[in-house]
């Protein structure tokens, strides 16, 4: 994984709007994150192979970044995200990672269920 380059993603972006996808959207503080200090909330959330289709998306931020992708019923949202697959030339993977490289979140869109 590399680092996000925010125009060459919205470029990715550009390329997939309209067109009917399938969306990975994970999000995780850690699975044992409330076991190890029990100060820290755990918290999850899961979806794949949702199919979607966005009218207009976009990055923002300096990094980490974040995707938002409005669809004729509402809004993709995913802040976090600091990596991109750039092995994967047909499918649009983004990771975010924290500052130990642990997965935090992940944005997947694909034209292909995953």
């Amino acid at each position: 994984m590399q680092p996000i380059q925010p125009q060459h993603i919205q470029s990715r972006i550009n390329e997939l709007s309209g067109r009917e996808l399938y969306l990975h959207l994970e999000l995780t503080s850690g699975a044992y994150a409330n076991h190890l200090d029990s100060s820290r909330h755990s918290a999850s959330a899961f979806i794949s192979n949702a199919v979607i289709r966005y009218t207009q998306g976009s990055i923002s931020g300096t990094g980490p970044y974040r995707v938002g992708l409005k669809t004729e019923q509402g809004w993709i949202y995913a802040e976090g995200l600091t990596h991109i697959d750039e092995q994967d030339t047909q499918r649009l993977i983004l990771a975010g990672h924290d500052s130990m490289g642990k997965l935090v979140i992940a944005l997947q869109l694909s034209l292909e269920a995953f």
